[in-house]
Formats: C-alpha cells, structure tokens, sequence
C-alpha cells in the first residue's frame, strides 16, 4: 500500500526525524488557514498523488507553460494561487502514465536552504536477501537514470537483520554522502531512525529523495515516499486508516474484497487463472502471440463459485477488455467449481466478447461438461498454447 508524501512524513517526524512543517489541505477551503500557518518567507506547494515525478509534471487543464506539480512561493498570496491553481485538476507524470491523476489534496510546506540534495532509499535487498541502503550524491535526479550513466555513484550498504543498523553501518552511509561535522552526527542518527522505522512500519520501500544538507550543515528530509507491505497491514490499523482510494484502480479495490490477486494492467486480453506461476506464464503467451494482457488475475487454490463469479465480473468491468481468457490447471481448484462460476457470471453480466476456456485437471472432465451444456459461446482449447492462440485471434479478427 502507497501512503501520500504528508502522510509519509508525519510517520517519520513520530520517529524523530527531521521534517518541514506543513499543512496538508483536502478542500480547498482549507487553503487560507493552511498558507497562514507557516510562517514563510518561503513556501512549497505540493501535489499529493501516488507517483513520482510530480515536479516536472504537466497539468491537461493549464497550458504548456504552467508550472508542474510542485511549485516554490516567495508570498503568501502566490502559494494560495499556486493552491488554487492546482487543486482539482489533473496532473500527468512520467509514471501516471497519458491519463493523469486528478490533485485532491495538496501539501504546503515550509521552504529550506538547500546546499546538497542526497538521494536514500531503503528497500528489500532481494540479491543478498537483506535490507539495503542505497544512497547516492545525486539527490533530486532521476535515480535509474544515474544508476545507468554513472553506476559509480549508487552506493548499496546492506544491513544484518541480527544487528539492525549500527553506526558502522551508518557511518558507511554518511562516508557515501561524504558527510562531515554536524550533518554527519545528524546523518548517522537519522539513518538508523529511518531503519528502525522500516522495519517495525513493516515497509516494502522508503525512498527519501531529496534527503538535503542545508547551507547550515543540518540535514532535512525534504521528500518522502513509503510503500507497505500488504500482507503485514493488518498489524498496522493506524497506517490502514491512511489509505485512499482515490488513488487505487477501482476494480483493485473491489478484488481486495474478495480477496483475489489482482492488478489492472493495459491490454485488451483479460484472465483469469489459477496460481501465480501460472498466471505470469499465461500473460507472457498471450504476450508472445502478439497481444497484451488486461489484467494480472489469480483467482487462488481453493475458490468458491461466488468467487469465481466476483472475478469474471471484474474482468469484464474493464472497458479495455476485447477477449477473456480462462485458464484453469485444477490440482487444489476444482474444474467444475471454476466452471460454475464462469457460467453464473456470464449469465448475470452478459458476454460481449469472446471468451476462451481451457481447463485441465481435477473434475476436467465435468468441467468440461458444464460449459458445454450451458449454451455459452464459448471456445474451448485443449492445452495453453491452443488457448494463447485461439484468444489472440478472436481479438485481432
């Protein structure tokens, strides 16, 4: 689960961490009193979407030459303009793909003197099966960017999960950022803050770019991205109670409630499969033959037919859909079950688009049947790579 960055640093600053203060606004009402609380000369006017690049982003409702998404206001009266400007409308990163995010909330923040911009993230190191730092004198800057021109400068510094981060481990870190007098003190103890948050916050991510050296040797968190791992939530009701759905695909969110694996994708080609593996194999044939996958969909070892239902009828929600694969290898899940739920869905929502089945495994065989006698217009394949075919043909005509 992503957090918006005012919520990702208020989670650091309970853990001592150096943050601005700002003031988050949700409505737009709320915009006067916001500017009011800080105390300026400077402030920063942030939007607050799930995704990165905002600084450089455009909004689709103001011209080419509007400002992006994350504005420096010298007045009170041209950070309320800058809110005003901003709130409400769209705004399109490199990573919010052509479509864009729409700002319902903006942070203001006050501003800082920035000397150095640092970049630092920590994240599961799945190379060396630890947590890592991964730190870099290039703060502010494209990351994967710096990492392809100049691989010198990322410095991985992983860390004993016996140990947590020590102040060697620290010291290693602020040696990377070249680090000295106060920033360095300060930097070691907020590197092993930002560990211990990691680890008890049960994070997946924690990138922190800019992490900033101000022109008074003091060290600041001026950007703060944090995602969750999902499956560690329910120990975590104050970080769940964080969420906004807003910023989620909608057929996501209904997934979660029947608790499928799901996640939207571009493509035209819906699935729905059985098991993550061969879920992923699934996508790359469809890829193969020359189309695209939809969705990513597993519909789990042991579903119900209401299950079953709960997902074609997701599957079917997406406008982009032109086909729907269905590819069942019943070990654990019943054919017949699988099978059920296909045709109580397709009677429900109705079938505009061709629909490929190929089911193999336990009770194939009534399966099988099922779908055969229910009179839907369905194509029936004998292995996967029959099914990958047949379904990349009936959507391409």
């Amino acid at each position: 689960m992503n957090v918006h960055e005012h919520q990702a640093k208020a989670i650091l600053k309970e853990y001592g961490a150096p943050v601005a203060n700002g003031v988050a606004v949700t409505d737009i009402a709320q915009a006067e009193a916001a500017v009011a609380a800080l105390s300026g000369p400077v402030w920063v006017v942030k939007s607050q979407i799930h995704a990165g690049g905002r600084g450089k982003g455009r909004f689709k409702e103001l011209g080419p030459d509007a400002k992006g998404g994350v504005r420096v206001s010298f007045s009170a009266a041209e950070a309320l303009a800058n809110i005003r400007e901003m709130f409400g409308k769209t705004l399109v990163t490199k990573q919010t793909g052509p479509a864009g995010k729409q700002v319902n909330r903006i942070y203001v923040e006050d501003g800082a003197d920035i000397d150095r911009e640092l970049y630092l993230s920590i994240l599961v190191d799945r190379e060396n099966g630890k947590t890592s730092f991964v730190a870099s004198t290039e703060g502010g800057m494209d990351i994967e960017a710096v990492a392809e021109k100049t691989p010198d400068l990322i410095h991985t510094i992983a860390i004993r999960a016996s140990t947590g981060c020590t102040d060697a481990d620290a010291g290693k870190i602020a040696d990377a950022y070249k680090l000295t007098g106060s920033a360095r003190d300060q930097g070691i103890a907020l590197f092993k803050t930002l560990y211990k948050a990691f680890v008890e916050k049960d994070m997946s991510l924690l990138e922190i770019n800019p992490l900033i050296v101000t022109k008074s040797n003091d060290i600041q968190v001026l950007d703060a991205k944090v995602s969750f791992d999902g499956n560690a939530l329910f120990r975590h009701p104050d970080i769940m109670a964080y969420r906004d759905m807003t910023e989620e695909d909608a057929k996501e969110i209904e997934a979660s409630k029947h608790d499928l694996a799901y996640i939207a994708l571009d493509g035209e080609i819906g699935c729905m499969v059985n098991g993550a593996g061969l879920a992923m194999a699934t996508m790359d044939i469809i890829k193969l033959y020359g189309a695209e996958p939809a969705n990513f969909l597993d519909v789990g070892g042991g579903a119900s037919r209401e299950k079953v239902t709960a997902a074609f009828k997701i599957i079917t929600s997406d406008p982009n859909v032109k086909g729907i694969l269905v590819n069942i290898f019943g070990g654990i899940m019943r054919c017949d079950v699988i099978a059920e739920g296909v045709v109580a869905a397709v009677k429900e929502v109705g079938l505009k688009v061709p629909l490929v089945v190929r089911l193999e495994g336990t009770k194939v065989a009534e399966g099988k049947d099922i779908i055969n006698k229910s009179g839907l217009n369905v194509i029936a394949a004998d292995d996967l790579d029959d099914a990958a075919q047949k379904i990349v043909k009936a959507v391409k005509g």
